[in-house]
């Protein structure tokens, strides 16, 4: 199959920090290769993949609304003069890049990481269009935008060989929080829980560019950071991802917004760290509780798992995970929605 992936500019494919949906854009580039698809990617400068890849616009998340309206300009030309050249369309961009082909034979999927605006999924369904699924990375996040058309759930991934299973690990381990620090995420919430049962808690994620997150930040977390008990060892990329989550006794994961994912939680899983997290968004989707974590309503509830963390085998951990979430079996989930 020729397959073309779209995602929007701003942040290069793959990314070299920060940008959770570059990334999975990226292995699924790879894995659609790997299983013997000739693959296209367009997306912003200086990203690659094993296929061919088309570079637009330009990468920076503040761009003007007149540069965002030439990428949709360049995306329609492309898909118009290109059509021809694909058996699928796998949009993780903008809806309105896939205008020029909705009624197009060529089989589309419209894929979401965030909760969905409806009143454009309203108005593309009202145009001809044949072939077109739109796909979420939850059922909660599905939820959002299933108002028309036809929807399937589809997990994220994470390629789980990038990731290796720590069994042991010492009593004194410290937790870990990864994530933006943003107020939403929870880090001051992790620093009480850690404090609470006396562990160490190892910090990291980018530092708030947002005015009110910085100033969450600066007030609520930075006065706290002691590099003893609680360190922040700042923005991570994948390998130190792995270092990090491999030593952690668990991950703490206490959102306070309807999370439509949470690939952290995987990451930690496949190092056979187990998580404990908020019940929200799709959080009681991903953590099964016993197994590879426990779902909990608040921080006294998340420090009193701590005092059972240790009864989780952190094979299963990871198995559990990688059953349900590795590139390799949620690719050919995405290969198989026209195959129903």
């Amino acid at each position: 199959m020729r397959i073309l992936l779209i995602m929007d500019p701003g942040i290069p494919v793959p990314p070299e920090a920060y940008g959770g949906h570059e990334r999975l854009v990226y292995l699924f580039a790879e894995e659609y290769q790997k299983l013997g698809h000739q693959v296209t990617l367009l997306a912003g400068p200086d990203s690659h993949c094993s296929g061919t890849t088309v570079a637009f616009g330009v990468n920076n998340l503040n761009r003007s609304v007149l540069q965002k309206n030439k990428e949709v300009i360049f995306a329609w030309q492309y898909l118009y003069r290109n059509l021809h050249n694909f058996d699928l369309v796998h949009n993780f961009g903008r809806l309105i890049y896939l205008l020029p082909v909705l009624n197009s034979p060529v089989k589309k999927i419209m894929t979401y990481g965030r909760p969905v605006s409806t009143k454009g999924i309203r108005l593309l369904v009202k145009l001809p269009h044949k072939n077109l699924i739109f796909s979420a990375c939850s059922d909660y996040c599905v939820s959002t935008g299933n108002v028309a058309g036809h929807w399937e759930t589809v997990y994220n991934t994470i390629d789980f060989s990038k990731y290796q299973l720590n069994q042991h690990i010492a009593e004194d381990a410290p937790l870990m929080f990864l994530g933006r620090l943003d107020k939403i995420k929870g880090a001051h919430t992790a620093i009480k829980v850690a404090k609470a049962t006396h562990h160490k808690l190892i910090l990291a994620g980018n530092i708030p560019t947002t005015p009110d997150n910085l100033h969450y930040y600066k007030t609520e977390i930075e006065p706290l950071i002691d590099n003893d008990r609680i360190t922040y060892v700042g923005a991570l990329n994948d390998r130190e991802k792995n270092t990090y989550l491999q030593q952690a006794k668990a991950l703490l994961f206490p959102i306070e917004w309807d999370e439509p994912f949470g690939m952290v939680m995987i990451e930690a899983m496949a190092c056979g760290t187990p998580v404990i997290a908020f019940k929200r968004g799709s959080v009681p989707e991903v953590v099964q509780e016993g197994i590879n974590g426990f779902v909990v309503k608040d921080a006294s509830a998340m420090a009193a798992k701590l005092a059972v963390i240790s009864a989780i085998d952190r094979k299963q951990c990871r198995e559990s995970a990688k059953q349900r979430f590795d590139v390799d079996i949620i690719a050919k989930q995405y290969l198989s929605l026209f195959n129903g």
